[in-house]
């Protein structure tokens, strides 16, 4: 999530390490807070892989402030991301808003409908947070209120984000 976030907001222009981190921060919300110590490492990692330069500019105050820039091969790095997603990305509703952040990014709408179809598919199968013999158990299995909650609320949440998908995929597909 920390990579695709980097790059894609650095798609969108040059940042302060500061105000990338504070735009990060803000996407993956105050849960998943961004530290230095995450952040500098990835920044040097994209850096070495050719992905961002980094310049010095003078500071609002004393101190100079680095600016970070993508490069082309980070920009093509981003699209290539957009446009074939790890699995976790599809998977995983934090790492999926991430991708959702910055697909826009991604100009071909029929690769844009490939990675919505997969979250389809991976949101069609039958899943759960509880099991019995191997079958996901429902909400109205439980007597207790608070895993009752933890379906009900998570089946609400699948079949809104189900009904988006089809409308976002037939619109990009028409």
């Amino acid at each position: 999530m920390l990579t695709l976030s980097i790059l894609g907001f650095l798609y969108e222009g040059p940042l302060h390490a500061y105000d990338l981190r504070a735009r990060i921060s803000g996407l993956s919300g105050h849960v998943r807070p961004v530290s230095d110590g995450a952040l500098y490492p990835a920044l040097d990692r994209l850096e070495k892989a050719g992905h961002l330069t980094r310049h010095t500019e003078p500071g609002h105050g004393a101190a100079p402030r680095r600016v970070l820039t993508l490069t082309d091969t980070g920009r093509a790095e981003l699209l290539r991301r957009l446009a074939d997603p790890a699995d976790v990305e599809i998977t995983d509703r934090n790492s999926f808003f991430v991708l959702l952040a910055f697909l826009g990014h991604l100009q071909d709408r029929t690769a844009q409908a490939q990675v919505l179809r997969r979250r389809l598919d991976f949101m069609d199968k039958p899943a759960s947070f509880f099991y019995a013999d191997g079958k996901p158990l429902r909400a109205e299995q439980f007597d207790d209120p608070f895993r009752r909650g933890m379906l009900t609320l998570a089946r609400a949440t699948s079949k809104s984000d189900r009904t988006w998908l089809r409308e976002t995929i037939a619109e990009l597909e028409a």
